[in-house]
């Protein structure tokens, strides 16, 4: 059976996700050191029982260290199981998930990159990004080309995307098309897209400091949703990620292409499996997303 391991990104987090992990040794030393690295205490931020500045689960530089902590800690305990995939994807931070499944880097280099890149990202500002939902793709796309200042930055499916950019292109693009809900995203910046240059460029230096191994697995990355082993082609791939769409809908699309018959969600929430329940008939869906889906209590 070809399976595949996918991994969600920011907007999955909740309050108590790493509760049964931080009981289990392995999860008590990955959160000891990433909090180390943080200088605040991402289990108590993850319980909801943290105080003070930089508490909130929600904020970027705590959702993303918080993320891949999580999401690390279920691939390790179904390594321990030998469990297997035989393709990784992750939709944005995802995707620094998926290299860490395939044995690109450690745990510590995937700390230190994920980290950065929450910092840059809170720090970026003078955007919006909206979702749209239930609209007509040729309409949306001609909307998006006529109008400067707005990018599609997550193409999820047929029929959901999510728009990036200046405030006011964004709004005119809504404004413009016709569709079924349009929902304002919490967001500090213009995530994916061109407007994220000047953090992608920081982000690029901290990635030339560290060496690609060459994936166990093959990665579908967000920026080319091809498969892909060489570590050097999946680290200009995801140096091109801040300022490039997620192509999840494409993504998809390669799934059902290499035969994928079960996607199992690691992490948090179901959303990634939802997704691909509505684009991939007859192909199965599951999540492990704490001890219990282990089968370890």
């Amino acid at each position: 059976m070809v399976n595949a391991w996918v991994f969600p990104g920011q907007g999955s987090q909740k309050l108590g996700m790493a509760d049964d992990l931080v009981k289990h040794p392995l999860g008590r030393e990955r959160f000891a050191l990433a909090s180390e690295k943080l200088g605040r205490d991402l289990a108590a931020i993850c319980a909801g029982t943290a105080e003070g500045d930089l508490s909130d689960l929600n904020d970027t530089r705590n959702t993303q260290p918080a993320l891949f902590v999580v999401e690390s800690l279920l691939i390790d305990l179904l390594a321990q199981q030998q469990r297997e995939a035989a393709l990784l994807a992750g939709h944005s931070l995802g995707e620094l998930v998926a290299l860490y499944a395939g044995g690109v880097f450690d745990v510590p280099t995937g700390l230190d990159l994920v980290i950065r890149r929450s910092q840059l990202m809170a720090a970026a500002g003078g955007g919006s990004m909206t979702a749209v939902m239930g609209f007509k793709r040729p309409e949306l796309e001609q909307a998006v080309a006529d109008t400067e200042g707005v990018v599609i930055a997550n193409d999820n499916s047929e029929a959901q995307v999510v728009l990036s950019g200046q405030p006011e292109a964004v709004a005119h693009v809504v404004e413009t098309i016709t569709c079924k809900r349009a929902v304002p995203l919490a967001v500090s910046g213009a995530f994916h897209s061109p407007f994220m240059a000047e953090p992608a460029a920081a982000f690029a230096q901290q990635l030339d400091a560290v060496t690609f191994a060459d994936s166990q697995v093959p990665v579908l990355s967000n920026t080319d949703p091809t498969p892909c082993t060489d570590g050097t082609q999946l680290k200009q791939r995801l140096r091109e990620q801040m300022t490039t769409g997620v192509r999840w809908r494409e993504t998809m699309q390669a799934l059902g292409s290499a035969g994928v018959e079960t996607c199992i969600e690691v992490g948090p929430g179901a959303v990634l499996s939802g997704l691909i329940k509505r684009s991939l008939s007859g192909v199965v869906t599951a999540q492990v997303n704490n001890i219990s889906s282990l089968g370890l209590n």
